[in-house]
């Protein structure tokens, strides 16, 4: 018998409610665009640094091939706190849902530009039902049509391009006002800092998830606390 999941969800509501920007913290070594980040780092002990700090959730890469990440350091970063965790992955499968619960992540990442409308959804429920959140991630307004229909309350949205890694500040800005009630609305990507997270904010966005910022900072439990801040 597993253990109960965390509640990834109910975190950055409950933060949120509180009128607080939730962070989503992501514990990240490197990725396509700019390579190594953080090589070296300590998966635990990064994630106490984020959860002193006020860190709502953690993001963990778990993809090996382009990010550097394990299943060990999800395992490594959520042992060592209390807080939610996300695998931060290419889910491709029902395999790779399954695989999210059994390695100890409370919520799955999936990229609607990844899957057709039926995986979507059929992944979607899979999640539900074996006690994950899921994060369905979206670039424009086909794919945030795609999510609402398939029932996603808790969608993010990613300001980098998929295939070029730019990044477009100003997209996350135009979906907000699109999304329905009831959605949990995170935004994923070109974050640097809090004046980025209170624009976010402002706009209706509820959590946001930052990684490069944040492992590059030298001071990662300061940037958490400044980011939560944000909106103050």
């Amino acid at each position: 018998m597993l253990p109960p999941t965390r509640g990834f969800r109910d975190a950055l509501v409950s933060v949120a409610e509180a009128g607080e920007v939730a962070v989503i913290s992501e514990i990240k070594r490197r990725s396509p665009s700019k390579g190594d980040l953080a090589i070296g780092l300590d998966p635990a002990v990064l994630a106490q640094h984020y959860e002193a700090g006020g860190a709502a959730c953690l993001s963990v890469l778990t993809d090996v091939e382009f990010f550097g990440g394990s299943a060990a350091d999800l395992i490594a970063a959520r042992s060592a706190c209390s807080l939610p965790v996300l695998r931060k992955d290419f889910t491709i499968s029902a395999h790779d849902v399954c695989d999210a619960r059994l390695m100890g992540a409370d919520c799955v990442l999936l990229i609607a530009a990844a899957l057709d409308q039926s995986e979507l959804v059929s992944f979607l429920e899979l999640a539900r039902r074996i006690g994950l959140d899921a994060l369905v991630e979206i670039h424009d307004e086909p794919e945030l049509q795609r999510a609402i229909d398939a029932g996603a309350d808790l969608i993010g949205v990613n300001q980098r391009d998929l295939v070029t890694f730019t990044v477009d500040t100003a997209r996350a800005v135009r979906m907000a006002p699109q999304m329905p009630d009831g959605v949990v609305r995170v935004a994923e990507s070109g974050i640097t800092g809090p004046e980025d997270a209170a624009v976010l904010a402002a706009a209706g966005y509820h959590a946001v998830l930052v990684g490069e910022h944040l492992v590059t900072s030298g001071d990662p439990e300061a940037g958490v606390a400044a980011l939560r801040g944000a909106r103050n």
